[in-house]
């Protein structure tokens, strides 16, 4: 059996190395577009379906897993950081305070499409100016959802759920979708 794994980003790829041993990478290249009128987890569940979808049309023959996480804080989705001052903004909202990290997955191949979604409550220590301009400049926020890696030190107090959920792939989740798609 052949994988492919949608995405480029290489948390994923060392995360999906725990349930499978051998995969490829087609990372997705289609503009992300956001219908803002679905519920978050339903936007985690469609990126991810977009992106399983697109890499499924290049490997038809294999079996596919296409994910995307978002984190939502106040009912406001929280990308990635276009800049150093977003993700400065974006952790200074953060800090102190509860959100949560929702990933959607989406597992496919030729018989079967499964798609569902993990969702994390995180709460962050109260982060000071300083620490939030040294973390920026480690560059770890700029290419993360909400601008921070729950496993770079000092940003989260606290969370309830999947670890690997928030880092961006929910290993349990992900196997379970996978050995759904191959019965």
């Amino acid at each position: 059996m052949k994988y492919v794994l949608a995405s480029a980003s290489p948390r994923r790829r060392e995360l999906l190395k725990q349930i499978i041993d051998d995969f490829e990478i087609c990372p997705a290249e289609a503009e992300e577009k956001v219908n803002l009128s679905l519920f978050p987890d339903q936007i985690a569940c469609a990126l991810a379906e977009s992106k399983c979808d697109e890499a499924f049309r290049k490997y038809p023959e294999a079996t596919v897993i296409g994910c995307d996480t978002i984190v939502v804080f106040q009912n406001e989705i929280l990308g990635k950081p276009k800049d150093r001052e977003d993700a400065f903004n974006t952790l200074k909202k953060l800090s102190g305070r509860t959100h949560y990290v929702i990933t959607g997955v989406c597992v496919r191949n030729k018989f079967k499409k499964l798609v569902e979604f993990d969702t994390t409550e995180v709460k962050f220590n109260t982060l000071t100016d300083e620490f939030i301009e040294k973390y920026i400049a480690t560059g770890s926020p700029m290419d993360k959802a909400g601008s921070y890696g729950i496993q770079d030190g000092g940003v989260v107090k606290e969370y309830f759920g999947s670890y690997t959920n928030v880092v961006g792939l929910p290993v349990t989740l992900t196997k379970k979708l996978i050995d759904g798609v191959l019965e």
